[in-house]
């Protein structure tokens, strides 16, 4: 089999992982799939100042967020402002996405000497120009990312942020590892033992987008365990029956932090539902049975801190 059609790490952490995979198969022998290891391809990217953000935490302490530009990040779709402001009034705002990467906190000293953390978020420099020409287009960025900040690091900022005018950025604006090449997340196998087809469909992540789907299908039925069955799950299994889906490559599937989106083509399906916890959105993996017609989506599970 292609090691490359999925790539989980097999180390402690993942084991369950593993375990899981072979427990299925002891019941059904057709979602039994190799797991390989395999790294996601990245580049390391010393990203270019835009422009600075200042705000503050819940606990006061001041933080600077460095809005910066690379090649290597993709460009959101194109869209103007009257589509921004139609979709903004829509019962449905989330169908515009932005492709951005959040590097790690970092300490810094200020203008006057006292200690503050500064955050790197990267954009596309296209759209970077957008912001710059709109500020429409970019109030609703600056609102996106710090959202994003938050649940990234678990933290509260202040919305009364101040954009300042003669720093482009503060600090030394760090290197990032982007992502090169879009991650398969769902196999398709027609047996057990025949290797599977790659898909179209990719895990959508921090720096990647997809268009909005509107399409309204019907609800499948499906089930979401957890493993362990007690106490705090590590990881979150769905299983959606799918009849009426003959092949993977007519699947949309997002994963959020806490949300399945999947639909499907000519608008059979529809499912968009949350989840009672985070995930970990890049170590997620999704296989789609021709047989049983049942697509199934394991998800490791965000440990408390």
């Amino acid at each position: 089999m292609d090691s490359s059609l999925l790539d989980t790490n097999l180390d402690e952490k993942h084991a369950m992982f593993n375990q899981m995979f072979m427990n299925a198969a002891s019941e059904d022998p057709s979602l039994l799939s190799a797991l390989n290891q395999e790294a996601i391809p990245t580049t390391q990217v010393t990203p270019s100042p835009g422009f600075c953000l200042k705000t503050k935490s819940k606990t006061n302490e001041k933080v600077f967020v460095n809005i910066c530009m690379a090649d290597n990040v993709p460009a959101p779709q194109e869209m103007s402002e009257e589509d921004l402001i139609k979709l903004l009034e829509s019962e449905n705002p989330t169908g515009f996405r932005i492709p951005m990467s959040i590097g790690e906190p970092h300490a810094e000293m200020d203008k006057s000497g006292g200690g503050c953390t500064a955050y790197d978020v990267v954009v596309n420099p296209g759209f970077m120009s957008k912001m710059q020409a709109s500020e429409l287009f970019r109030t609703f960025f600056l609102t996106v990312m710090m959202e994003g900040l938050e649940d990234k690091y678990n933290m509260q900022l202040s919305r009364e942020w101040i954009i300042l005018k003669n720093r482009k950025f503060v600090g030394t604006l760090q290197t990032q590892n982007v992502r090169t090449k879009s991650k398969p997340v769902i196999m398709e196998m027609s047996q057990w033992g025949e290797s599977p087809t790659l898909p179209a469909s990719t895990l959508i992540q921090e720096v990647e987008s997809r268009e909005d789907i509107k399409s309204k299908g019907k609800e499948p039925d499906y089930r979401i365990v957890q493993e362990p069955a007690e106490g705090y799950p590590e990881f979150l299994v769905a299983e959606i029956n799918l009849p009426q889906v003959r092949a993977c490559s007519s699947l949309s599937l997002v994963l959020g932090e806490d949300r399945i989106v999947l639909e499907t083509r000519s608008s059979v399906y529809h499912l968009d539902i949350y989840l009672p916890m985070d995930i970990l959105q890049i170590e997620c993996g999704a296989q789609f049975n021709r047989k049983t017609k049942i697509l199934t989506i394991t998800m490791p599970v965000k440990q408390p801190t």
